[in-house]
């Protein structure tokens, strides 16, 4: 099984690994940073090199408690150390909208007890659905300010790890469906310091003022109880 790097720290940018399998165009490490393509973020890209060679990684995706990297020309063989380099530009956009979203999805349970349906992050914004029945101008204007205020305290983002048991007895740490929560025995919390913590894999900034300003751009009803918000980092 790979070892997931960049559950531990988000801001490993290079690294080393060997090369455990090879086929086709995707190579298997025995340990990743490069984040793989779930939980609507999308994955990773950057560059694979060994000996005087250096090949683009274009996709990353995970499968069986293993990480794919879809490598774009030619294939280091099994056993070969390797160096990987993400792409920092695109992987920290990543982690800023996905804070960002984790601020949203805090102030919403926090005010009006809603769970997270949805989200995805996408190249230059971003959106999460919530169990809401009204979102009204109002309460989207009150969500907006209310997650600016988070981000300008600066507060400390932290990773912590619990045990299965734990989250059981922690429900309010839980946002998402629970058939989507990962069958494993030691599970990954995102604690925003003094506002809020939730069960989350993605990659995240480490104080919440690396976010920027957080503007919602339009709302879409998606069902009775399913709302939208759209939002751009500014």
């Amino acid at each position: 099984m790979t070892e997931l790097l960049y559950l531990k720290d988000c801001y490993l940018r290079e690294f080393e690994a060997t090369v455990i399998d090879v086929a086709e165009d995707w190579v298997i490490l025995d340990r990743t940073s490069f984040y793989p393509e779930g939980g609507g973020q999308p994955s990773d890209t950057g560059w694979m090199e060994w000996g005087q060679n250096r090949s683009q990684v274009t996709h990353v995706m995970k499968k069986n408690g293993e990480v794919y990297h879809v490598v774009g020309g030619e294939l280091p063989a099994r056993g070969a150390k390797i160096r990987g380099i993400i792409d920092w530009d695109r992987r920290y956009r990543h982690m800023r909208y996905h804070t960002a979203l984790h601020i949203l999805a805090g102030v919403v349970y926090h005010l009006y007890n809603s769970t997270i349906t949805g989200s995805q992050i996408s190249e230059d914004k971003a959106r999460i659905d919530f169990t809401l029945e009204d979102l009204s101008k109002e309460k989207v204007e009150k969500i907006e300010s209310e997650a600016n205020r988070v981000v300008e305290e600066g507060r400390n983002v932290n990773i912590k790890f619990i045990s299965r048991e734990e989250l059981v007895s922690n429900p309010q740490l839980i946002r998402i469906k629970p058939e989507l929560i990962p069958n494993i025995p030691v599970l990954r919390i995102i604690e925003i310091e003094g506002f809020d913590a939730q069960l989350d894999g993605g990659t995240h900034v480490a104080n919440t003022r690396e976010v920027g300003r957080i503007k919602v751009l339009k709302t879409v009803n998606k069902g009775k109880f399913n709302k939208r918000l759209e939002i751009i980092l500014l």
